[in-house]
């Protein structure tokens, strides 16, 4: 199995395809499985990278305390160790706040971001209250097992992939799982979002109610988003709206990539126009278009 030993422990990651490469990152409890169908379907034209989180999976326990700071420098790491230079980032549910965190710890690093069922703060009394019995159920080996065979069964499509998330998420550490639901319940980088400069493609299950809210905040704060809204889908899209996200991360990252290098050579033409063209158009009002 691939391992790389960076920031003082050993992640569990997986790579197919070639191209563009995009991260993704899950929540607490669920592993890099969650990401099966991404594997499958998007690594023909990209570089689909996963990764268990440290203390979740195959990846080794965590000695720290499991915060979004140090998994994001996790994947700064792990991406520097696949000689990976710029990626685009992508997260579901808690882990669309640690792709938030990652934008904007490390903007030279991302293209841009994908947030799937995500948000950027838990302040409504039910997720709250949700959060506050995972880390309830986190605290007692028993209960573990039953918050591991609830989440694992809601995120599955068929049998198969409820055997293979509950399979992956036995290896999880008791102790990581509860720091990181621990540390979901304070995270809150709204006040931050609009210093994300990257395009945000945002993700949503029309039918996930409790997540209305928090496709809003990031609409109005974001500075560049793009929604889509999946019509009689809940949260758990990446297995039960597997072919409609991944066909939509497809467009998206092609239209993100050219509207990045349209920019590039429009700055490139603008540094190549003499200062005393630039001075005359200034002066006479009339604004070209590599001016704006």
């Amino acid at each position: 199995m691939p391992y790389a030993n960076i920031n003082g422990t050993k992640l569990y990651y997986e790579t197919y395809g070639s191209g563009i490469p995009i991260v993704f990152i899950h929540p607490p409890l669920l592993t890099s499985a969650n990401f099966r169908y991404q594997q499958a379907q998007l690594s023909a034209e990209y570089q689909v990278i996963t990764f268990d989180i440290r203390g979740h999976g195959s990846s080794r326990p965590s000695d720290v305390p499991i915060t979004y700071k140090l998994i994001v420098e996790d994947m700064r790491q792990l991406l520097n160790y696949l000689k990976i230079d710029r990626a685009f980032v992508a997260g579901y549910s808690t882990g669309g706040s640690i792709a938030l965190e990652a934008l904007l710890t490390y903007p030279g690093l991302f293209m841009g971001g994908i947030l799937i069922s995500a948000m950027s703060e838990a302040s409504d009394f039910v997720l709250r209250s949700r959060i506050r019995i995972a880390i309830g159920l986190s605290s007692w080996k028993p209960a573990v097992r039953l918050l591991r065979l609830g989440i694992t069964w809601g995120n599955s499509d068929s049998l198969s992939t409820f055997r293979n998330l509950l399979e992956d998420s036995k290896r999880g550490h008791k102790r990581n799982i509860l720091e990181l639901y621990k540390y979901s319940l304070k995270y809150n980088c709204t006040d931050r979002l609009s210093d994300v400069k990257a395009p945000v493609l945002l993700l949503y299950g029309e039918k996930d109610w409790g997540f209305k809210r928090y496709r809003k905040i990031l609409q109005q704060n974001l500075r560049r988003s793009k929604l889509v809204l999946l019509k009689a889908e809940k949260h758990q899209l990446p297995t039960k709206a597997a072919d409609e996200i991944n066909e939509a991360m497809r467009h998206w990252i092609v239209q993100a990539v050219v509207d990045k290098q349209t920019k590039q050579k429009v700055d490139e033409m603008e540094n190549s126009i003499p200062e005393a063209f630039i001075v005359e158009q200034k002066a006479t009002g009339e604004q070209s278009q590599y001016l704006k």
